[in-house]
């Protein structure tokens, strides 16, 4: 399914209280390709191809439903190590932080990520207190480059 992405990313200067009590999920990604991103991922017991075009705040974004077979089978072609993190969906003000917890291959780094309908909206969102500096602008957080590390 294609789709535009337009999302807003922050370091997080400190985890928010009652995080526990929080839904999450468990992600493994690789990447197969980096320019353009081509990414395969398990989220929990499901598994996903992504094809994501170049672009910082809004990108072009296509999601295809793989098989666990079809996984395992592109995970052994990824390059660079795999990215594993702990996603928390958290409401805020009328959207969802997702806050991300990495186990590698950065574990102490911690991101949120917010989407929006407009490019207008994702610049009027006021952050919440525990969230640091604004690294949207930043190719070094996009999770591809991470994987290089």
């Amino acid at each position: 399914m294609k789709s535009y992405e337009i999302e807003r990313k922050f370091l997080v200067r400190t985890l928010p209280e009652r995080l526990e009590t929080f839904p999450y999920s468990e992600i493994e990604q690789g990447y197969l390709c980096t320019e353009p991103v081509v990414r395969i991922r398990r989220q929990d017991e499901e598994y996903y191809l992504t094809y994501k075009s170049k672009g910082l705040m809004v990108r072009e974004e296509y999601n295809l439903p793989l098989t666990a077979e079809a996984y395992a089978h592109l995970k052994s072609k990824a390059d660079g190590k795999l990215i594993t993190k702990r996603r928390y969906r958290i409401p805020y003000q009328g959207y969802t932080i997702e806050l991300d917890l990495f186990s590698s291959p950065l574990p102490d780094l911690i991101l949120a990520e917010v989407e929006f309908s407009s490019q207008e909206e994702a610049m009027r969102f006021q952050k919440p207190e525990w969230f640091g500096e604004d690294v949207t602008s930043s190719t070094r957080y996009h999770n591809s480059n991470l994987s290089k590390l």
